[in-house]
């Protein structure tokens, strides 16, 4: 038996010692997998870091897309703002417009004025009984009465109080059929639409630019003044009725309307040259009140 023993315990030992060894070597291993791992987490973290050079480059380059995209919001801003005219918006209209148009006249002289709203009368596309309402822009702002009456050197005098006569007006035309006792040139009749407190405010004011009122406005009525109607510029208005309303009213020779006014309502006149003109306007600003 004393053989037997000696014999196991030799392939006991050896046995461990193999293991051992095996325990060693793998020790090796591991180690040398830890400190692998270590280097390669350092590298990641130099990588990411904003020190490394591939990282500033790509901070350096987003700041300057930003810087350029930032300067191309403002010079597009700033461009806008010098190409673009805005026009004054208006709490509401006085009346219900089929075609509204604008006309910057700054630097124009009154007869390009005149001359720039006839053509626009003239060749006006509205359809028969519709209104145009015209407004003149100065500066981005729609022009009021008292400095269109200034532009086309008018010798109307509505007075500096804008409570009595407002500066807010309408000047357009209105698509007629042919009458027979009106001489509108084209069927387009011209028209101002005023707005005032009350008439008693503006009857002297109109009574007194009666003497005026034919030759301030006889282009845009589309009338010259020849041999035929010079004598209009001297010739008395007469009391009248027009849509059941007080008006006076200029007669030619032949006894037809170049130009009437009208109290409309108590708060508004309308001056034109054409009784359909008249009648569309009544019209429009009683439905006016009415949806009010």
């Amino acid at each position: 038996m004393e053989p037997n023993k000696k014999e196991h315990k030799a392939v006991v030992e050896t046995y461990a010692e193999d293991m051992a060894q095996v325990i060693e070597n793998d020790r090796e291993g591991l180690v040398k997998k830890i400190i692998h791992g270590a280097e390669e987490q350092e590298k990641a973290k130099k990588n990411l870091s904003p020190e490394s050079q591939k990282n500033k480059f790509f901070m350096l380059g987003g700041g300057l897309l930003i810087m350029i995209g930032l300067g191309g919001l403002l010079l597009s801003f700033f461009s806008n703002e010098a190409n673009t005219v805005e026009v004054e918006r208006q709490a509401a209209p006085l009346i219900f417009n089929d075609k509204t148009t604008y006309f910057e006249v700054v630097g124009l002289k009154p007869d390009a004025i005149i001359q720039t709203v006839l053509s626009e009368i003239n060749t006006s596309t509205v359809k028969e009984d519709g209104v145009e309402g015209i407004y003149l822009i100065e500066n981005k702002k729609i022009v009021g009465l008292r400095r269109f009456l200034a532009l086309i050197r008018s010798n109307f005098v509505p007075g500096d109080n804008t409570l009595f006569v407002s500066d807010k007006f309408l000047m357009g035309m209105v698509k007629n059929k042919e009458q027979e006792n009106e001489t509108t040139p084209d069927n387009n009749g011209f028209f101002l639409l005023l707005k005032v407190r009350g008439t008693a405010d503006i009857f002297d004011a109109m009574r007194r630019w009666e003497d005026k009122m034919f030759s301030d406005l006889h282009v845009l009525l589309g009338v010259n003044i020849d041999s035929s109607t010079q004598a209009l510029r001297i010739k008395s208005f007469e009391d009248g009725v027009i849509e059941n309303r007080n008006a006076r009213i200029l007669y030619n020779a032949d006894h037809k309307i170049i130009l009437l006014y009208l109290f409309a309502d108590d708060n508004s006149i309308i001056v034109t040259n054409s009784q359909n003109t008249a009648h569309q306007i009544v019209l429009r600003l009683t439905s006016s009140k009415t949806q009010q």
